[in-house]
């Protein structure tokens, strides 16, 4: 489900696009100029957005990468096992349960509110508010 589409060379430090069907966070691009009888070439690097692996591409700058929809949402944590979290979204009451972040999040505990991505039907923990 991709928001919208650009070229290899529009794409920005900072931007997220789908790499390899996974959606990344692009931390840096070099754009190479055009040759005599070639196209210009971009070789990006980015991070996987629920992964958290790196991802060195090279392409032809006219290619087009997708832009995914990221949806910010808030939920409470309800209960926690070693494997997942079960928490409610705050705005339609439901249910369910997420992997537990391995980064980035401190300590969890029952009760605490949390803000969850919805990334490609994916939805990851995002940090302790």
């Amino acid at each position: 489900m991709a928001y919208k589409i650009i070229e290899g060379t529009a794409v920005r430090s900072g931007s997220t696009i789908i790499i390899d069907g996974e959606p990344c966070n692009v931390k840096s691009i070099d754009v190479s100029k055009t040759g005599k009888h070639g196209h210009a070439k971009v070789r990006i690097e980015a991070i996987g957005i629920i992964d958290g692996k790196k991802k060195v591409i090279a392409r032809p700058g006219h290619e087009r990468f997708e832009v995914p929809l990221i949806e910010k949402k808030k939920a409470q944590v309800l209960s926690m096992s070693p494997e997942a979290v079960n928490v409610m979204d705050i705005e339609s009451y439901e249910t369910f349960d997420l992997p537990i972040p391995t980064e980035e999040v401190p300590e969890l505990y029952e009760g605490d509110q949390v803000e969850y991505w919805e990334v490609e039907d994916k939805k990851i923990i995002k940090r302790k508010i």
